[in-house]
């Protein structure tokens, strides 16, 4: 079977994507152990071979199972891939949350440096996170039918951050968006430069972020 139907199916919850595209849910613990299995299998295979060279073939042969129990799962590799991405913002969600819930944030230093190490960490340490990021690779609205990547990302921030942060929520959102797209051009660069980083940038990231989001809503 090939891998050229490209049909998207995200509905997207406001806070954070939903772990599906599937075509059906997996309801026992043995069908949810594949599904990860798949997810697990298709991220190593990006870090080795890039998303172009993947194929639905490919990743049931390293998840050890047969090609058609992927597709019993997943119509083609673009939704094997959303589904991976999905998970990956959901994981960064948890753990920015957790990590908020750590800290008593008097100013943005603290809150930027949290969500700007997890996510550098997870670029660095998660399987194929680096070469895909949170989809725009794939496509700006790989997360949502209704709105690109990074607004999804910033709609899952606002919601965690509106509880530390006693500001409107337009007013906060607003914000988010901004910082959200200021930090990802710069980390951007910040990886080309660097495939773990280039560590000026970053630091010029984490400065200009703190710096816009200081003169909107102070320290």
């Amino acid at each position: 079977m090939s891998d050229s139907r490209e049909t998207p199916r995200n509905d997207v919850a406001e806070t954070q994507a939903e772990p599906t595209p599937l075509r059906r849910k997996p309801v026992q613990q043995r069908s949810a152990r594949r599904v990860e299995q798949m997810l697990d299998a298709s991220a190593v295979l990006i870090d080795e071979l890039g998303y172009d060279a993947l194929t639905t073939t490919l990743i049931a042969k390293r998840a050890g199972v047969a090609v058609g129990s992927l597709y019993q799962f997943f119509p083609d590799k673009r939704a094997v891939v959303q589904a991976l991405t999905q998970r990956n913002l959901e994981r960064f969600v948890a753990a920015v949350n957790e990590r908020l819930q750590e800290l008593s944030p008097e100013h943005w230093w603290n809150i930027v440096d949290s969500v700007l190490d997890i996510y550098l960490r997870m670029h660095r340490e998660v399987p194929g996170f680096s070469k895909v990021h949170f989809g725009d690779v794939i496509d700006v609205r790989l997360l949502a039918d209704d709105r690109d990547n990074n607004s999804v990302i910033a709609d899952s921030l606002v919601e965690i951050l509106r509880g530390h942060v006693d500001r409107p929520a337009d007013e906060l959102r607003f914000a988010i968006a901004i910082a959200n797209e200021t930090a990802d051009a710069l980390l951007k660069l910040a990886f080309r430069r660097d495939p773990n980083g280039d560590e000026r940038i970053v630091a010029e990231a984490k400065h200009v972020v703190k710096g816009y989001l200081a003169s909107k809503f102070g320290d």
